[in-house]
């Protein structure tokens, strides 16, 4: 890579998170990869139901505080969950200064969606449905406007470089080359996992590239076996994906938020409440459709005509397929939708490896416990990518060592449609003891090669160990919640040991 770039900091990932972070390190110069061309493939820019922030008159960050730590099941970290909760107004300010025009009533005040297991309305949300799109669009329009900011589209970061255990340099793919640059600064925001599923609402390049690369590097991952599965994804016939489309669209949580029902193929509703946490949902759509049930989301009598101006996004999305929810009911199943689990990261956003930060869904800040609230996603993203860049700017960079190019390697992972099979049969929305032993199993061959086939195999493991249910993890063999239980990390090293057949001790929390 071109001299002139040594010794800035890197930032991997360009959805929300990444460009929070490099507008925040403005005028310092930075340099921002992207896979895809801004705003287009990040999982940011599909989010529907918006940015959950304690900005309404009858709301307060200690209610959104309660809210979260009762989602996440007894796992968040309080002291996390209290700081980024409490940066919420700040954050939505802060994205309105940047740009980002957010639908507002006639009074002029934020007009806030409900959605599930909040305690009140606090949905900032944009262009009805698509809050993700419109972030992302200002957002990227004042990066590219920062001249401190190099963007590098087209860039896929494969691997770093590690000397005396800190971050020595990156290695990217771009433009069809392998290219090495020495860096002491480093910011992982790659997106979350989604992708290592068939059925998932992330875009497909969301396979947890970024948290293996970490792992392999020697930092230590959090939470891996919490897989959080939207309950309500478009089940639609796909060509050459019977089972759906890849990604599948998303029926935004907020659709049930305004009075929308779960039924069944004779009508009837199978659920007390629609708003109960995500995985509650997720799991007892996963049961009524494994009993021979087709299930669908009911919006007709909640919104009817009303559908297509509070949901255009949705609605679009439905009429390519035939549906209009004005009159249909839309059929749905879960799907693979955010990863709980990621790098492990501190207070400051700092990994366990020198030099290596981690914000967005690749990390693992404690805030979503077991099971994430909704639209608390992007609130993280909007202000840990802040809290990344000012622990970046408090810091000082080391000086620039020599690197060695990289051999020259593709951006592809072969394994990947292996690994999604794998992972998709025996690693999903309900769990058991044997079948997660056969996923350890299967995905033990692939993990030396396959950053897809290591994480994977790390969550399996993580899945295998927590012998209770909880949150976004539910164990048919162990269905109850252990009252001791923790929060846990994992390191490559011992999943790769373990893969050459031997069992190293597992390291304590």
């Amino acid at each position: 890579m071109s001299g002139f770039l040594a010794g800035q900091p890197v930032i991997a990932g360009s959805g929300l998170a990444g460009l929070i972070t490099a507008l925040r390190l403005s005028p310092r110069p930075c340099v921002l990869l992207s896979a895809a061309p801004l705003s287009t493939e990040a999982s940011s820019a599909w989010a529907q139901g918006g940015i959950a922030a304690a900005v309404g008159p009858d709301d307060a960050p200690a209610l959104q505080i309660a809210d979260t730590l009762a989602a996440g099941a007894g796992l968040c970290d309080a002291d996390a969950v209290r700081r980024i909760v409490s940066a919420g107004p700040e954050a939505i300010a802060a994205l309105e200064e940047l740009g980002a025009r957010f639908d507002r009533g006639s009074d002029g005040a934020l007009a806030l969606g409900l959605e599930a297991a909040h305690s009140r309305r606090r949905i900032v949300h944009a262009s009805g449905d698509g809050t993700g799109g419109e972030v992302m669009r200002a957002l990227a329009v004042r990066v590219r406007a920062t001249p401190s900011i190099t963007v590098l589209e087209g860039a896929c970061l494969l691997r770093v470089l590690v000397t005396g255990g800190a971050i020595a340099g990156a290695v990217v793919r771009i433009a069809g080359r392998t290219r090495t640059w020495s860096t002491s600064q480093l910011v992982i925001a790659t997106g979350g996992a989604g992708g290592l599923f068939l059925d998932t609402t992330n875009p497909l390049g969301s396979t947890g590239g970024g948290a293996a690369i970490a792992a392999r590097a020697g930092a230590a991952l959090g939470d891996l076996e919490f897989v959080q599965f939207h309950p309500t994804a478009l089940a639609v016939a796909a060509p050459g994906h019977p089972r759906g489309r890849v990604p599948m669209p998303l029926i935004s949580e907020a659709v049930r938020g305004e009075g929308a029902v779960l039924i069944d193929e004779t009508g009837a509703r199978f659920m007390a409440d629609e708003l109960a946490p995500r995985d509650v949902v997720s799991r007892a759509v996963w049961h009524h459709a494994a009993l021979g049930h087709s299930v669908f989301l009911d919006a007709r009598a909640a919104l009817g005509a009303r559908f297509a101006a509070r949901f255009p996004g949705i609605d679009a999305a439905c009429r390519k397929h035939g549906i209009d929810p004005a009159v249909m009911p839309i059929p749905i199943r879960p799907a693979a939708h955010y990863h709980m689990g990621g790098i492990a990261v501190d207070a400051f956003g700092r990994s366990t490896l020198d030099g290596l930060w981690a914000c967005g869904e690749a990390a693992c800040t404690g805030l979503h416990g077991a099971n994430r609230l909704a639209s608390n996603s992007l609130l993280e993203a909007a202000v840990c990518g802040g809290v990344v860049a000012d622990s970046i700017s408090g810091s000082v960079a080391r000086a620039a060592v020599p690197v060695r190019p990289a051999p020259d390697r593709a951006a592809t992972d072969p394994a990947l449609p292996q690994v999604r099979q794998i992972v998709s049969r025996d690693v999903g929305v309900l769990r058991d003891g044997p079948g997660l032993e056969r996923a350890v199993a299967a995905l033990s061959p692939y993990a030396a090669t396959s950053d897809a086939g290591l994480l994977a195999l790390m969550i399996a493991r993580a899945a295998l160990a927590r012998c209770e249910s909880r949150g976004g993890h539910h164990r048919t063999d162990y269905p109850d919640s252990d009252a001791s239980a923790v929060r846990t990390r994992a390191y490559a090293h011992e999943a790769l040991a373990a893969a050459r057949g031997l069992q190293p001790q597992r390291r304590a929390s």
